[in-house]
């Protein structure tokens, strides 16, 4: 299980532990969240939707919503369809004890140079927005899940090809 947290920009990033109850009517269409999706062996890009595991999901991935709260399963799918949220970075805690004001403070990378760098903007002078998908203090013991994944999405809609470069 993965934890999604938006990042509050005033102070310090708080985590939003709000249980998600799933998405019933999608992960009967998808199917149901196990191992990965159909890749491009080249590029490593989801050819079809799917519902995967949430550790399947991947730099480069795009998705419908995850709603917020734990997560165990994410609906990914080719950038080219509409989709609602895309992982533009990520970052690598180091082993030690799970701490989420540790997680907080590695999550505000998201919103530094790698947005600019992926966007073209800064954060502040952007119409995008982030949130993350951390791990839990359980899958960082259990798993030794140690990834925080920077998502950005358009709070105006879904989106379609990736938001790299969009400059706004």
């Amino acid at each position: 299980m993965r934890t999604r947290r938006a990042l509050m920009l005033a102070g310090s990033a708080v985590a939003l532990s709000v249980a998600l109850t799933g998405c019933g009517a999608l992960n009967s269409i998808l199917g149901s969240g196990s191992g990965d999706a159909n890749r491009d062996e080249e590029s490593g890009q989801v050819t079809e939707s799917a519902n995967v595991d949430v550790f399947s999901v991947k730099l480069g991935d795009c998705m419908l919503d995850t709603g917020s709260g734990t997560l165990t399963d994410a609906n990914i799918l080719p950038c080219t369809d509409p989709h609602d949220q895309e992982v533009y970075y990520e970052i690598t805690m180091p082993d030690g004890d799970f701490a989420d004001t540790d997680i907080d403070t590695a999550s505000q990378e998201c919103i530094g140079d790698a947005y600019t760098t992926f966007v073209g903007v800064g954060y502040q002078d952007s119409a995008l927005d982030v949130t993350t998908l951390v791990p839990t203090k359980e899958s960082w013991e259990q798993n030794n899940d140690r990834v925080i994944q920077c998502i950005i999405f358009d709070p105006a809609g879904q989106t379609t090809g990736s938001l790299a470069g969009a400059a706004r």
